[in-house]
């Protein structure tokens, strides 16, 4: 199966490189120069959000002629950068490889300079460590405003982890510590929601957006990483707080609903993902094992119920469709992690080619989403291009060890 994912990795890989590593997404429509031209409506909060499910909702790309530039997306940024620090290591794993991808100096150069663009995307402001945030305005239906470049604790896991690969590889002290300053924009501007005896950490320094499961655990990944390199227990014992309010909103069966306001009890695939690759590098990073039986039960309800046997991806627990790109791609994120490739191998292939032959573009782009009616098979460049290029790129990496 090696040649198969080298095959589909390797279409993906030129086409993000032609790129240039640009592209729209699935939430840009505010970044669109003609609608934002109108008079009196940029700033109309049911006319903004028209206007973003207009663009994420329309199976046709409108983009071109509303005027919406390709950009830069830092968390783009940051998952490609992972991807060419896995590809290194493939190759340094595998000479043949290099055949395919490219020698190692070339890999090596690649990763320098998605570093030093990622770095460069930095959100300003006055925070106290690195952070990323995206490159468009957002809006929810309930009027809640989210400037571009605001920064998530979604973004700058994503981003400072994979500066911390990129250190590895090249050993440039500025990768790692701007990657480490970002505990100080967790710590310190971030909120925390007390609940079960520890908090969680908000998914901005907004107000709002308090109580996502995911976004907390995400928050105790990065800071169980920046105490692997530093021993900082306050890192540890802040993550130890979030992972034990996420562990104690896990539900009896294993799984996890999004958040825990009533407008967040959906159970889906690769938020649910998140929550154990946080887990996992919690427990792996720190050496605290005592939620061990949580990742457990987590992993099991997630590999039992968003997995049809063909190998199609589920979005919800209870529903396929809409079957989106970041469902397959997380799986194999996940099953790496976990250390569990090896036992889901059968799983992991099958996933793969249902995912390729039915959302991989002739052009080496993936879909966005399949649905039951008209699909959406709009490239996005950080949602379905740079997460599934770093996705197969840990399935490369780990394909080699079951050979």
């Amino acid at each position: 199966m090696t040649r198969v994912v080298e095959t589909f990795l390797l279409k993906l890989k030129d086409y993000c490189e032609r790129e240039q590593f640009k592209g729209w997404d699935p939430y840009d429509g505010l970044n669109s120069k003609l609608f934002m031209s109108i008079p009196g409506l940029k700033n109309n909060s049911y006319y903004r959000l028209a206007v973003i499910q207009l663009f994420k909702r329309n199976p046709i790309n409108i983009r071109k002629i509303a005027l919406v530039p390709k950009d830069y997306n830092a968390k783009g940024i940051g998952l490609l950068l992972q991807g060419y620090c896995n590809m290194y290591q493939a190759i340094v794993n595998d000479s043949k490889l290099a055949e395919t991808f490219g020698e190692l100096q070339e890999i090596e150069k690649q990763i320098d300079y998605l570093a030093a663009l990622l770095i460069s995307l930095r959100s300003q402001g006055d925070y106290h460590g690195a952070c990323w945030g995206y490159n468009f305005d957002w809006q929810n239906r309930t009027g809640f405003n989210f400037p571009k470049y605001t920064p998530t604790v979604v973004a700058t896991c994503f981003c400072a982890t994979a500066l911390m690969s990129a250190y590895e590889i090249t050993k440039n002290r500025e990768y790692l510590d701007v990657a480490l300053s970002s505990a100080h924009f967790v710590i310190e501007d971030l909120h925390r929601t007390e609940c079960n005896g520890g908090f969680l950490f908000s998914y901005s320094p907004l107000q709002g957006h308090e109580t996502v499961y995911n976004a907390s655990l995400l928050g105790s990944k990065l800071l169980s990483w920046c105490y692997k390199y530093t021993g900082n227990e306050i890192y540890k014992k802040l993550a130890l707080a979030s992972v034990k309010a996420c562990c104690a909103g896990q539900q009896e069966s294993g799984a996890w609903v999004y958040g825990m306001l009533p407008v967040q009890q959906w159970v889906d695939s690769f938020h649910t993902g998140y929550n154990l690759e946080g887990l996992n590098d919690y427990e792996l990073l720190t050496g605290d094992s005592s939620f061990h039986e949580f990742l457990v039960k987590g992993f099991d309800y997630y590999i039992k119920n968003f997995f049809e046997e063909d190998g199609c991806p589920k979005y919800y627990d209870n529903s396929t469709y809409p079957i989106d790109i970041h469902c397959p791609a997380q799986l194999f994120v996940t099953l790496v992690k976990l250390n569990e490739f090896g036992n889901y191998h059968d799983l992991a292939q099958k996933v793969l080619q249902w995912t390729c032959d039915n959302m991989q573009s002739k052009k080496g782009y993936f879909y966005y989403q399949l649905k039951k009616g008209i699909s959406s098979k709009i490239s996005y460049m950080r949602w379905s291009n740079a997460f599934m290029f770093y996705a197969l790129t840990y399935y490369l990496l780990n394909e080699q060890d079951n050979n």
